[in-house]
């Protein structure tokens, strides 16, 4: 026959016989207000590991999230990153500066005079790489902008409105040099 832990904490002598009593009073005391409350001991529980394991899951679940945001994120930079490295229009040789705007900041690269003028119409985007800026055509651009626009810097706006009416004529009596680099 078994005999049960406070059997063998008596017989021991590491508890004696009054707070053992004591003890068991108290418990059929609590359990006895437990049923006319309603409430029982054991439910509550296995409630408090049901919410803890809901719990659990939710952290978990949000723990998954950012990881698969981080991932997507590291693999948005590397397609950047390839499409960069394979579509990067070498400048060297480049003496004309050419100054444009990254967010509030005005900078300067140095570009061929073919280079300026597919800027200056469009035909060439800027890239921040980094650090660094590099030339790319504008569809290559377009796909990089797709991921994130943040990184492209394109020199002219295409929907820029036109001068109006009252403007070109102020401005018909004023002759651009051809010579006129900015």
């Amino acid at each position: 026959m078994a005999i049960s832990l406070k059997e063998q904490l008596l017989q021991a002598g590491l508890a004696d016989a009054k707070k053992a009593k004591q003890y068991d009073k108290e418990k059929r005391k609590a359990a006895k207000v437990a049923r006319r409350s309603g409430v029982d001991l054991e439910n509550e529980a296995s409630e408090a590991a049901r919410k803890a394991k809901a719990e659990k899951i939710e952290r978990d679940r949000e723990l998954n999230r950012q990881r698969n945001e981080q991932a997507e994120r590291k693999a948005i930079e590397a397609q950047i990153r390839d499409l960069v490295e394979s579509h990067k229009i070498s400048r060297q040789g480049g003496e004309i500066s050419f100054h444009f705007t990254d967010k509030t900041t005005v900078k300067k690269i140095y570009v061929t005079q073919m280079q300026q003028k597919h800027l200056a119409v469009g035909k060439l985007a800027i890239i921040k790489q980094a650090d660094l800026y590099e030339l790319l055509p504008i569809a290559v651009a377009e796909k990089i902008a797709q991921r994130d626009s943040s990184r492209v810097i394109i020199c002219t706006d295409n929907n820029a409105e036109a001068l109006t009416e009252e403007e070109q004529e102020w401005y018909k009596d004023y002759e651009i040099p051809d010579d006129l680099m900015w």
